[in-house]
Order: C-alpha cells, then sequence, then structure tokens
C-alpha cells in the first residue's frame, strides 16, 4: 500500500500544463495568467502630486522664504506647466504632475491660504522632495510586473488594466466532471424515503474545486452496473481533464467502479492508499482521455482526500510549463503545534480536521475537531484545516508540530 506522499508523486507525475487562450480582461479574474506582462512606461510615469496642497522651490523655502503668490493651479489629468518663478507657488491637487521647477508639496493642513497667497505653516523638513511620488519610483518601463502562473485577482487585474492588457494569455480553467455513486442517494429537492439521502459530496467537492480554478459539471450515476458502463463511457469520452468519483470504489458487492474502469480503458495507478480516512482511494489515467479520481464515499474521507490528492493536481495543471513555482511549492502543508495529546494505534497516516489560530508569538496552533468518523459530514463544519500525522508514534503528544494541510 502506497503512503500518502508516494500516491501524491503519482497523482502529479501525470500534470500536465493546459493550453492557453486568449480572454478579455473583464474575464480573466481567477485565471493563470501565461505570459509576462511587462510596464509599458514608468511607474508613475511622472512626478507625481502625492497630497492636496501647493508646491514651491525648496531652496527659496530653505532659504527663509515662507509666503508665495499662487501663479495658478494644476489639476490632476491636465498637462504639466511649470512653477514660473522660484518665489511663487503652484496650487495642485493630488494625482497631478508635479510643476517644473517645483520639488516639494506642502499639504493644505500646513498652510493659511488667503488672496491667493500662500503663508507656510511649519519649517521645511531636512530635504526636498516630500508628498512626491518620483517617476519611476516603482517600476521602469520594461519591468516584468507580472509573470507566468500568477493567478489573476483584484491587484493583478488593475496592473494589467494599467499596462493597458485588454486581452491577455491565461491557461485554459481545468474542466472536471464530478460524479456521484449510489442508489441511496436522491437529489437535495427531494424528500428522502426512509433508507435514502440527500448527495451532498458533489457539492462540497464543485465548491473546493471552483475555488481551485476549476469549470465542474455535476452527473450522477446508479448502482446498476449496466448504467454504470455507459454512464461512465459517455462521461470518459466528453472532453473533460479530470473525472472525480464519490463512491463505490472499496471492495463491497456494489463497488463496481475499480473493475469497470479497467474494462473502460482506465489505467489503475493505484488504488488504496496508507491513510485514514480515504484508505480506499483510486487514481487513473486514460491514455486518450481524462484523469480518474475514485474518492471514498463518505463525507469526511471525500472531502479531505479531494483537498490532499485533487485539488494539488488541478493547481499543477494550471502552472505554464515556464513557471518557476513547482506543484510541491503550489500546495504544500504548513506547521501547526498541536493542541492537545492524541492516540492514534492504527499505523495509518492519520488526517485530523482543525481549527487553526495563531497565538501571541505568531505560533499556528491546531485544535482538533469532534468527529464522529468519516460519516460524520457536520464534524467538518469549523474546520480550517487538516494534520497529516504519521502511522507511528500512536500518542501524538500537545505541543508538538505536525504538517496541516489548508482546507
Amino acid at each position: 500500500m502506497l503512503s500518502p506522499a508516494e500516491a501524491t508523486v503519482r497523482v502529479l507525475a501525470t500534470a500536465r500544463p493546459l493550453p492557453t487562450e486568449t480572454v478579455a480582461l473583464p474575464h480573466a479574474a481567477g485565471r493563470i495568467l501565461a505570459e509576462t506582462l511587462t510596464a509599458d512606461r514608468d511607474f508613475p510615469p511622472f512626478n507625481r502630486v502625492a497630497m492636496d496642497g501647493i508646491a514651491v522651490s525648496f531652496a527659496a523655502w530653505a532659504g527663509g522664504q515662507t509666503e508665495f503668490d499662487i501663479a495658478h493651479t494644476q489639476y490632476a489629468g491636465e498637462p504639466a506647466r511649470p512653477l514660473p518663478s522660484p518665489q511663487q507657488a503652484v496650487e495642485v491637487m493630488t494625482g497631478a504632475v508635479l510643476p517644473a521647477g517645483a520639488d516639494i508639496v506642502i499639504r493644505y493642513e500646513d498652510l493659511l491660504l488667503h488672496d491667493n497667497r500662500a503663508r507656510i505653516q511649519i519649517p521645511p523638513p531636512a530635504a526636498a522632495g516630500v508628498n512626491i511620488h518620483h517617476q519611476a519610483a516603482d517600476r521602469h518601463a520594461g519591468d516584468a510586473l507580472l509573470r507566468p502562473g500568477t493567478r489573476l485577482g483584484p491587484a493583478e487585474l488593475a496592473v494589467a488594466a494599467t499596462v493597458g492588457a485588454a486581452e491577455m494569455a491565461v491557461l485554459r480553467a481545468p474542466v472536471v466532471a464530478v460524479v456521484s455513486t449510489g442508489d441511496e442517494l436522491v437529489g437535495i429537492g427531494a424528500t428522502p424515503l426512509a433508507h435514502q439521502i440527500r448527495r451532498s459530496n458533489v457539492y462540497a467537492l464543485q465548491a473546493l474545486f471552483a475555488q481551485a480554478g476549476a469549470d465542474i459539471s455535476l452527473f450522477h450515476l446508479s448502482d446498476n452496473v449496466e448504467e454504470l458502463r455507459v454512464g461512465l463511457t459517455n462521461i470518459l469520452a466528453a472532453g473533460f481533464d479530470a473525472v472525480v468519483l464519490s463512491g463505490a470504489v472499496s471492495k463491497g458487492r456494489a463497488d463496481h467502479l475499480p473493475g469497470l474502469l479497467r474494462e473502460l480503458h482506465v489505467e489503475e495507478i493505484f488504488h488504496e492508499v496508507q491513510q485514514r480516512p480515504g484508505k480506499p482511494l483510486w487514481f487513473g489515467a486514460r491514455a486518450d482521455g481524462p484523469v480518474v479520481f475514485g474518492l471514498p464515499g463518505n463525507p469526511v474521507s471525500t472531502f479531505i482526500t479531494a483537498c490532499r490528492y485533487v485539488r494539488p493536481w488541478l493547481r499543477a495543471v494550471q502552472q505554464p510549463a515556464s513557471a518557476s513555482e513547482t506543484a510541491a511549492s503550489i500546495e504544500a502543508p504548513q506547521p501547526a503545534v498541536l493542541t492537545v495529546d492524541i492516540t492514534f494505534k492504527p499505523q495509518l497516516t492519520h488526517f485530523v480536521p482543525v481549527r487553526m489560530t495563531v497565538d501571541a508569538e505568531g505560533r499556528r496552533l491546531a485544535t482538533p475537531l469532534r468527529v464522529g468518523g468519516s460519516g460524520d459530514m457536520m464534524g467538518l463544519v469549523g474546520a480550517t484545516a487538516f494534520l497529516e500525522l504519521p502511522p507511528e508514534p500512536a500518542v501524538f503528544a500537545a505541543r508538538t508540530v505536525w504538517p496541516a494541510w489548508g482546507l
């Protein structure tokens, strides 16, 4: 049986960068950039006034002049007009071009204005340049601003707009089929009979994978072998990058998926991982089609194995070949301090849902939640991470440090 680390290596070995496509900026939110965006000019492109007030010659002020006639007003968006003489001032607004000949800005709060004349109420600073955002202080023309592999959020889209990137090359979003199985499952709008429950795993997976940038389609298949065969045949041929199945991958009489997947030419890469929850995890790939994840059907098993294996794969395929980040750095656990003792005797890697907090010293603290087994979906409510505890020792002491995966 593989360890989680060995299973992860085999999963990520199948990840290949998705093809690129060009999208308009308003449609690029959440996508992965596949090109380098550079500054088309200096940032800022001119000496920019950073405060409303007056612009003067620092030499004149430092030389003892404290009253200045205002020559004119410079607004943001107007072509620059120079300071007529060092003995005068220009009234300036935030965002305006600094008038040539001026090298310092005094705020309105530090002035007395009367009859088009300004009196400075504070002593001069040690040097010029105050309240000025100097040209190229942030970036120079030609500097790389956003590199391939960057997920485009609000700040990144603002940068793209600033350099005029009306369109940009991004990686195509991974297209994922999420498939629930089982005759005991009914739709969320149905009234279950005494022996039935509503489908829930697929909606948890849909939300998780959407956060990872995927485009998701939901399906449900019954336990009837022929219906499973036909449904899987159609799904495998539909052009999905990944198919994620929930349930029917263990060793019960109705767990038909491993055999059917082999019959449909999906190569089994591994089946079962040395872990709890989620031991029956199945993974394979079709030479001319998608990778296939067969997740155990209990809610906690489904969600944690999806976080631990499917989400890293989704993020890995959204990294351009030219990106500097590796799959391991995209999705990696962070150290956390266990707050209570845990006893776990089976020699399996143990995934423990926890609530993360930070103490006064900045340490990440992991407090286990009460989970009544892998079928207790309510046990995940409030969880912000899960610890990955190794097969040994049997007792994990409070104040020890273990890797934690974010949820």
